[in-house]
């Protein structure tokens, strides 16, 4: 009986306990990425630290081929597996990638990840390591720069198992104020479990 009383108790604490990491049900993401939070973000986005970093690698790397596009992602690759980091290094602690880990600290939460795209899809600044520095080959590049200035892609929600939570990302393309041309684009990574949390209580 003791035995057979002390494993029924486990069995419970087994069972809650799995049930609190247990995968939550799929937001909406239309509903919560509404037009005042891209509006929200747009206000410390369109800034001229921002600009400013993206027009100095715009002038700094032109047009690159995409043979040295490759070279540097797989540069970018190769050091994430090394201790000696120049590129990485150097991209992280850049004006615009302590600017933009900033904006995710004093988000408290809300931005899971931030990163800046220059002309050629490759990043300018980020508030955390990316898994590659170039992005011209993916739908947030290609679905907001390659559009047009005024183009916005909102990705689909995504269940991270290891952070509990549900994130997405909102990404649009980020224009010169006087010319109205694209000059690059901006990913920013919304964990939505907790904006559904503030969107409920109203915080």
């Amino acid at each position: 009986m003791f035995a057979l009383k002390h494993l029924t108790i486990a069995s419970v604490l087994l069972v809650s306990t799995s049930g609190a990491f247990a995968e939550t049900p799929q937001p909406d993401v239309n509903k919560l990425i509404t037009q005042p939070v891209i509006v929200e973000m747009r206000k410390w986005i369109d800034t001229e630290i921002v600009r400013l970093s993206i027009k100095a690698q715009n002038d700094r790397l032109s047009r690159l081929s995409q043979d040295k596009i490759d070279a540097l992602d797989q540069q970018w690759r190769a050091e994430r597996e090394n201790t000696d980091k120049p590129l990485i290094a150097a991209t992280l602690s850049n004006p615009l990638s302590t600017y933009l880990a900033r904006m995710q600290g004093r988000s408290l939460g809300l931005y899971a990840e931030i990163f800046i795209m220059d002309q050629n899809g490759l990043n300018v600044g980020q508030s955390s390591i990316t898994s590659d520095f170039w992005q011209g080959d993916e739908a947030k590049f290609q679905k907001t720069y390659a559009v047009g200035p005024d183009a916005v892609f909102v990705d689909e929600a995504e269940w991270d198992d290891e952070a509990k939570i549900w994130r997405a990302q909102v990404n649009f393309t980020i224009a010169d104020p006087v010319t109205k041309n694209g000059i690059g684009a901006v990913t920013v990574e919304v964990n939505l479990t907790e904006l559904e949390r503030r969107a409920v209580t109203g915080s």
